[in-house]
């Protein structure tokens, strides 16, 4: 669990980030939970995009991710959210 300056600072590494994850109108699968998973691994921070062709509930598809994968979530603009999960080489020492 990541304290408020903890999430604070993170939000703060992800701002000039971009999306690297764009969730379309078949929402959640198994190959999407695989390519955030493997995208957590290499980077621990990274930010994902809901499309406007997607009908499920943002704050659904969220908790499903966090859920299943085991991560943190730091921020939710817009249709824009980061997610953080810690790895072993650890970039941002938390």
């Amino acid at each position: 669990m990541l304290t408020g300056k903890q999430r604070a600072m993170l939000k703060q590494e992800a701002h000039d980030f971009k999306p690297i994850i764009n969730i379309g109108k078949f929402s959640i699968s198994d190959q999407l939970l695989d390519a955030i998973d493997e995208a957590l691994e290499a980077r621990e921070l990274i930010k994902i995009k809901i499309l406007n062709n997607n009908l499920d509930d943002a704050d659904y598809i969220i908790d499903t991710i966090v859920e299943k994968l085991n991560c943190e979530f730091i921020s939710h603009i817009g249709s824009i959210f980061t997610i953080y999960r810690k790895n072993d080489t650890n970039i941002y020492n938390l």
